[in-house]
């Protein structure tokens, strides 16, 4: 059914990178967003006027919401705030994610779980506030911001695309969940980008510097990691995460029922689509073999 009110979008990390981007890129569209972080009224208060500036003359609406993706509470807290000012939820963005960078050895099992909590645990965190609103609804988008390195994996990244890989199977495996309750699931594929977001910058390198030095060998591939994921770009070109906000907007716009499974979002040619057909294929063999197709399909 296609509906031609806007929808009503939650985002998660959204003070800076693709889901800052993406929450203006809504609003101007004319959806009422609702662009949430960690203390907005603290150290990312700059961030938070950010948006509101940048949205002061959109077509829809933005506010700023609190929800920390580590905290239960934090998520239940926002999403009660946000059904019960707008009157419900459509669409929520699971984008939230902080990178790693370096040898896998060399991250302690608290920094890969730390990993885990941030990049998989908290969409299954949010989801647990989200869902008895869409069920319901008996409507509703999860739009996951998965990442096309979960389907080649790059070297030196080892706690985050296996976080992320993680990530992209809750999407799978809730999709079986919710679809009959109308719910339907689109997992986005971004390329590499090494510009344009703070992913990069802020990323976290392994506490065991001496494991590190004990890969002495890797040692000028590690140094040169930045350069050499530059090669991926286009024509030598690094490519813009707005392209990203706009499939997020694309998406968000399509009527029900003709939202894409998997999308993706590359200027780096870097080819999760090769792998996605074949996903795609298998996943509906599944259904078809142990007679569950119905849980593909809205009731």
């Amino acid at each position: 059914m296609t509906t031609t009110r806007p929808s009503r979008v939650l985002l998660t990390g959204s003070g800076t990178g693709i889901a800052a981007l993406a929450a203006v890129s809504l609003a101007e569209a004319g959806h009422a967003v609702f662009a949430s972080m960690r203390d907005p009224e603290g150290r990312n208060a700059a961030k938070a006027q950010a948006l509101r500036d940048a949205t002061k003359t959109a077509a829809g609406s933005l506010s700023v919401v609190e929800l920390d993706v580590v905290s239960e509470e934090s998520a239940q807290s926002a999403v009660t705030e946000i059904a019960e000012e707008a009157g419900g939820l459509d669409v929520v963005v699971h984008n939230a994610a902080h990178l790693l960078v370096g040898v896998t050895e060399a991250f302690s099992p608290e920094e890969v779980l730390r990993a885990f909590d941030v990049n998989a645990v908290g969409a299954l965190r949010v989801n647990r506030a989200v869902l008895p609103v869409m069920r319901r609804q008996e409507s509703g988008l999860l739009l996951w911001v998965g990442s096309g390195t979960t389907r080649a994996i790059p070297p030196f990244l080892g706690p985050y695309t296996a976080a992320k890989a993680a990530f992209d199977a809750f999407a799978d495996s809730t999709a079986w969940d919710v679809a009959v309750y109308g719910i339907e699931t689109t997992i986005l594929m971004p390329g590499v980008f090494t510009q344009g977001t703070a992913h990069f910058a802020n990323a976290a390198f392994p506490a065991d510097t001496e494991r590190t030095a004990a890969y002495d060998k890797i040692a000028p591939y590690l140094a040169s990691m930045g350069e050499d994921t530059e090669r991926l770009m286009v024509d030598g070109v690094s490519a813009d995460p707005q392209i990203v906000a706009d499939e997020i907007v694309r998406i968000v716009d399509l009527p029900e029922g003709r939202r894409p499974r998997r999308a993706v979002a590359d200027g780096s040619d870097y080819g999760a689509e090769i792998v996605n057909g074949a996903a795609e294929e298998l996943r509906l063999r599944l259904a078809r073999r142990m007679g569950v197709t119905t849980l593909l399909q809205r009731a």
